[in-house]
């Protein structure tokens, strides 16, 4: 039977920046009138006799980016907790093998994550479609406008291929937004069939050919042990000639040696928010190609879009101290497929 009256104790773990950054006074607020929240500044540091003590009392940890590991130290000196809500995406930096086996509760704000990540890969597909960086960097230099009806037709959107690679929770969203436009979307998932693909607007199709026949592939797998250069060399070459590689996942999971050189040849495009390393060193001939956009990691939630984070997580936590269950939860047992 659910306590109605039960209030859990929370505390936040996060780096302190994160949480001024995602936890404005109004979800503070929130959260402290769902819980007895133990106040600001957050937990970044669990091994000081002050996270000790904090620790010692909570049922409920709100976590974020900068939150230390949950060890089995940390959770020796917190016996009463049973249930971590966190404001971002990927969970594996801080809940630990410890955290499942004491079979404490986790939720994540990954689908709210995914939302931003998803329009700055529909932005990017259909701006490369049309070609709008180079042209306008062209027209910048030469303050000419070339005749409209000299464009070739290899520039535009209208029945142009769009790749998935994972039908992960972003990957999903990508498919939904690409939904409205004239496009023809293909999708590659070990895990989903063919009529599953056909639910989300697309055409199941293998790696291989994911490669060789779209216009635009888009990189949303999660990285694992799996798909650690997944994007491979023998991949990229298969690629059609000016063709555009869109990845906003993680930069290990492509070949960059091979990317690199088939972009410095000018055989295909890239557009890049995630490399490897980040930030990749300043001589690196990433940075001198023309055909490659590289942004600073931004597609994630930034700026007002950590309101959303915050919403989630303010949500997750009432509907636990309600006992109705996360909206959002992270399983154990899929951990190996996703981020």
């Amino acid at each position: 039977m659910t306590d109605p009256t039960f209030r859990p104790r929370a505390a936040l773990a996060m780096s302190r920046e994160a949480a001024a950054a995602v936890l404005d006074p109004e979800s503070l607020e929130a959260l402290a009138a769902i819980c007895d929240l133990v106040p600001p500044p957050a937990l970044d540091d669990l091994t000081t006799p002050h996270a000790r003590q904090v620790l010692a009392d909570v049922d409920l940890l709100v976590t974020g980016w900068g939150c230390p590991p949950l060890d089995a130290a940390v959770l020796a000196s917190a016996p009463r907790l049973r249930a971590v809500v966190h404001t971002a995406g990927t969970v594996r930096g801080h809940i630990t093998e410890a955290c499942w086996d004491r079979g404490i509760e986790v939720s994540s704000a990954a689908a709210a994550n995914a939302l931003p990540v998803a329009e700055y890969t529909l932005a990017m597909i259909l701006l490369t479609g049309k070609r709008v960086l180079e042209r306008a960097a062209h027209y910048r230099t030469t303050r000419v406008r070339a005749p409209m009806l000299d464009t070739p037709r290899t520039v535009g959107n209208h029945r142009r291929t769009v790749g998935i690679l994972s039908a992960s929770q972003i990957g999903r969203r990508v498919m939904e937004l690409l939904r409205p436009h004239d496009l023809d979307v293909l999708l590659h998932d070990p895990f989903v069939t063919d009529a599953e693909a056909a639910e989300l607007g697309a055409e199941r199709v293998e790696l291989r050919e994911l490669f060789t026949r779209c216009d635009t592939v888009s990189v949303h797998a999660p990285l694992l042990p799996a798909t650690r250069g997944l994007v491979s060399r023998a991949l990229i070459k298969t690629m059609r000639p000016d063709a555009v590689l869109i990845n906003t996942s993680r930069g290990a999971v492509i070949d960059q040696d091979a990317l690199t050189d088939a972009a410095s040849a000018g055989r295909i495009r890239a557009v890049l928010d995630v490399t490897d390393p980040e930030v990749l060193p300043p001589e690196h001939p990433l940075w001198d190609c023309d055909n490659v956009l590289i942004t600073p990691h931004l597609a994630g939630s930034q700026g007002n879009e950590w309101r959303r984070l915050a919403e989630v997580a303010v949500a997750e936590t009432a509907r636990w101290a309600a006992g109705t269950g996360f909206l959002h939860p992270v399983r154990r047992e899929r951990l190996a497929y996703t981020a």
